[in-house]
C-alpha cells in the first residue's frame, strides 16, 4: 500500500470540500493502519489539512473529514471500512431551577442505595473513574479533591472544563467530599477523571465517544460513566467498547429516557452495564427506558446534585441513574480493584433489591433490581473470598 498517496489523496479532498460531518475509517489489516499512522505523523508538519484528521490506534481507525473519504471509499474499498460519524445526546430529561446550597449534605438517591452505610468499608479511594461527558466545574469547592486533569477532546491543551452543566452533575453525584457545608457523592474518595468530549449544547460525535475511550484504556482508567445515548448501532463505537471491556474496564451505560421497551446504545451492547432509573418509591420511573438487557436501575428522578459556578441543580433521566450505579461500582473496585467487567456486571444484578411495581407491570420486563451498595460491597467480595478458596492449595 502506498500510505502517502492515501494521505495525499485525503489532504486534496481536505482541501477542496469544506468541513463539516466527518466519517470513521477503519483498517482490517493492522500493519498497514501502523504503516498509515507513521506516515501521517510525517505528513501533519507539512500539510495543514491533514491536521484535522484523528487516530483511535485501539480500533486500527483515523477519523477523517468526510470531504476527505469520497476517494478512498473507491480506492482502497478492500482495505478500510467507511462509517459515518453519528452525533451522539447525553441523557438528561428534566431539570430545576438552581440553587446556592444543596438540599441535603446526602441527597436522596445516596441514601436510597445505602452508599453512607457502605462507606465503612469502602469509599473508592483511588479508583479512577472515566467520565465522558461535557467536561467537569474544576472550581467547585465539592469536587475539588475529586478530581484529577483528564483531556479534553474537542480543544486539546485545554483542561475539560464544564460549558454545559451535565458532567458536573454527574460528577457531584459519583464524587463529591464538600462534607457538612456542601454535599457528598457515593464514592467521595474516587478520582473523577473528566473527558470532554460533549460540546455546550451536550452533543458530540461517535468519533469523540471512540477517542475518549481510547485515551482511557491507554491512561488504564479503572471505570468508565457514560450517561448518553443513540438509537442506532455503531460499528465503530461497538469494537472500542469490546476493546475496553477485554482490557478490563467497566463501562456503565444509561439507557435513554423515551419510557419505552427498548433503549440506547452503547448501553444494549452486552459488553456494558445498562442502567434504568426509579423515582422515590422504588419504581421504575415513567421516562426510563426498561427491558430484559438492563442490568440494575437507580435514583434518577429530582436527583440534587453539583452544577455550574459553584451551584446546585435537580435533575432528572438515567443519567443520574447511571451516576449512581457507577459510584457504587467504584466502591467495589476499592475493595476488590482487579474485578473484571463480566463479574461486576454479575455482582450488580445479584445484588440488586425488587423493584416495585405499578400496575400491569411485570418485572421481568423491566430489568434487574435496584442499586443496594451495601449488599454490592457483601456479595462482590464473597465472590472474591470464594474464588481464593477453589484455588488449589488455598487455606480452608
Amino acid at each position: 500500500m502506498d500510505y502517502y498517496a492515501f494521505w495525499q489523496s485525503v489532504h486534496e479532498e481536505i482541501a477542496a470540500g469544506p468541513y463539516g460531518e466527518r466519517r470513521i475509517l477503519t483498517f482490517h489489516n493492522s500493519r498497514q493502519y501502523a504503516g498509515a499512522l507513521a506516515q501521517l505523523k510525517q505528513l501533519k508538519a507539512r500539510r495543514t489539512g491533514l491536521r484535522k484528521v484523528k487516530a483511535s490506534p485501539l480500533i486500527r481507525a483515523f477519523i477523517v473529514p468526510a470531504a476527505g473519504a469520497f476517494k478512498l471509499m473507491r480506492k482502497y474499498a478492500s482495505l478500510i471500512a467507511v462509517e459515518e460519524d453519528s452525533r451522539i445526546q447525553i441523557h438528561s430529561y428534566s431539570s430545576s431551577s438552581v440553587a446556592q446550597t444543596p438540599p441535603s449534605s446526602i441527597p436522596w438517591g445516596v441514601r436510597a442505595i445505602r452508599a453512607p452505610e457502605a462507606w465503612s468499608r469502602s469509599t473508592g479511594v483511588h479508583v479512577k473513574i472515566g467520565l465522558i461527558d461535557t467536561g467537569v466545574d474544576f472550581l467547585h469547592p465539592d469536587l475539588k479533591a475529586s478530581l484529577a486533569s483528564g483531556i479534553n477532546l474537542l480543544h486539546r491543551g485545554m483542561l475539560p472544563i464544564d460549558d454545559n452543566g451535565h458532567g458536573t452533575h454527574i460528577a457531584g453525584t459519583l464524587a463529591a467530599s464538600g462534607g457538612l457545608k456542601g454535599m457528598m457523592g457515593v464514592a467521595p474518595r474516587a478520582v473523577i477523571v473528566p473527558v470532554k468530549a460533549f460540546d455546550h449544547s451536550g452533543a458530540a460525535y461517535v468519533s469523540d465517544i471512540v477517542l475518549g475511550i481510547d485515551w482511557c484504556v491507554q491512561n488504564r482508567i479503572d471505570l468508565i460513566n457514560m450517561s448518553f445515548g443513540m438509537k442506532t448501532r455503531s460499528k465503530a463505537l461497538h469494537e472500542v467498547v469490546v476493546k475496553a471491556y477485554r482490557a478490563g474496564i467497566p463501562i456503565i451505560a444509561s439507557s435513554g429516557n423515551d419510557g419505552k421497551r427498548g433503549g440506547d446504545y452503547p448501553a444494549r451492547y452486552p459488553e456494558t452495564i445498562a442502567v434504568g432509573a426509579i423515582d422515590r418509591k422504588r419504581r421504575v420511573a415513567s421516562f426510563s427506558n426498561r427491558g430484559g438487557y438492563i442490568d440494575v436501575h437507580g435514583p434518577g428522578e429530582k436527583v440534587s446534585s453539583c452544577w455550574l459556578k459553584e451551584s446546585y441543580k435537580e435533575m432528572s433521566g438515567t443519567s443520574m441513574a447511571t451516576s449512581h450505579v457507577t459510584g457504587a461500582a467504584a466502591l467495589l473496585l476499592a475493595l476488590r480493584p482487579g474485578i473484571t467487567p463480566r463479574e461486576l456486571k454479575l455482582a450488580l444484578r445479584r445484588s440488586t433489591v425488587p423493584l416495585l411495581l405499578r400496575g400491569g407491570q411485570k418485572r421481568a420486563r423491566l430489568g434487574g433490581g435496584a442499586l443496594d451498595a451495601v449488599r454490592l460491597l457483601r456479595i462482590g467480595t464473597r465472590a472474591k473470598a470464594g474464588a481464593r478458596r477453589a484455588e488449589p492449595g488455598a487455606p480452608e
